[in-house]
């Protein structure tokens, strides 16, 4: 009897009217005339059911009931925010977030840029990862200038493929749009409370031995070059930082905004699988989907993240030493 009446509440969980609140985080209270879109997720991709705004309490309710997982799609002040609803999970009460907008990057700031280098026989292919960190609470939002712009070598003829992840969310594709600066361009994405991703993939001619050079167009952020095992970078102005314990990849710092690098020897951090057709190179091997790498690039953020703290703590510890020269040779050694 408890199981059927268990069982009863679960199927009436998945099939319940959706309500709830839109919050605007920026001022602190319920957000009124936001559009929020129910959509319920299926075969056929995302299908609207129920649009409404919300009210002057920021209220929404839908009566349609859906089975299977769904979600809500919010526009606020030209900019949509997404809450997925998993079958079995609360669909009343929910609290949906939206932010402020400004034209300015004020509290968000690029913390992490990586370059990813892959020399094959007759190309290099560049992977870029830009972390994008907002720790304001307004979003991030210039459609005219873009909030990313990234620099492509005049060989990649402005052809990239761009995956952006939201905070919380999944990577979407977008596209690069030319400015007036020659071989800049522009990405029209929000960057929101929290931390954006920035994947551009693009290919140039390239033989082993060769150079490559290019440029980071934000400041005061680490640059950091990386390359697959059995891969050697030489250059002015890098720092040599470690290897990626998994994978063996080289990682490199760079200093200044512009470097150009000799590379010698070739590699890809991820294998293509075995069986595949060796026909010819296909769009996906000239242009591959950085958010398969999703794994490898999280990994690699993270040895990233810890050679840093590591060469941190060795120069903390090195300027101590040189201040207490005597207190030190007393306390002898430090356990690692």
């Amino acid at each position: 009897m408890r199981s059927l009446l268990a069982l009863a509440l679960f199927a009436s969980s998945l099939a319940a009217a959706v309500d709830g609140t839109v919050m605007n985080r920026t001022a602190g209270k319920p957000q009124a005339g936001a559009l929020v879109t129910l959509y319920k997720l299926g075969e056929a991709g995302m299908q609207p059911v129920s649009a409404a705004k919300s009210s002057a309490e920021g209220k929404f309710r839908f009566e349609e009931t859906i089975q299977g997982p769904h979600l809500l799609q919010t526009i606020y002040s030209g900019v949509t925010y997404t809450q997925m609803i998993p079958p079995g999970s609360p669909s009343s009460g929910l609290t949906v977030e939206v932010f402020d907008t400004s034209a300015k990057p004020d509290s968000a700031k690029v913390s992490q840029h990586m370059i990813l280098l892959e020399p094959a026989e007759n190309q290099l292919v560049v992977s870029e990862n830009i972390l994008y960190q907002n720790s304001g609470n307004r979003t991030y939002n210039d459609p005219a200038g873009g909030t990313v712009k990234v620099f492509l070598p005049e060989t990649a003829k402005g052809v990239a493929r761009v995956m952006v992840t939201a905070p919380g969310g999944m990577p979407v594709q977008r596209s690069l749009s030319k400015t007036s600066q020659a071989n800049v361009f522009k990405i029209d994405f929000p960057v929101k409370p929290g931390e954006t991703r920035f994947d551009i993939s693009y290919s140039v001619p390239f033989s082993s031995p060769g150079s490559f050079a290019s440029k980071v167009l934000e400041k005061d952020s680490p640059v950091r070059l990386i390359v697959p095992a059995g891969v050697t970078l030489a250059g002015d102005g890098l720092e040599p930082l470690g290897q990626e314990p998994s994978t063996q990849a080289s990682i490199f710092g760079v200093k200044g905004q512009e470097f150009k690098v000799e590379i010698q020897g070739t590699g890809a951090l991820q294998q293509p699988a075995e069986g595949g057709d060796d026909s010819g190179p296909g769009f996906e091997q000239i242009l591959p989907r950085i958010y398969d790498r999703v794994e490898w690039i999280v990994g690699l953020s993270l040895a990233i993240l810890i050679l840093g703290l590591v060469l941190l703590y060795r120069r903390t510890e090195t300027a101590a030493t040189a201040a207490q020269p005597e207190a030190t040779t007393h306390k002898g050694k430090r356990r690692g």
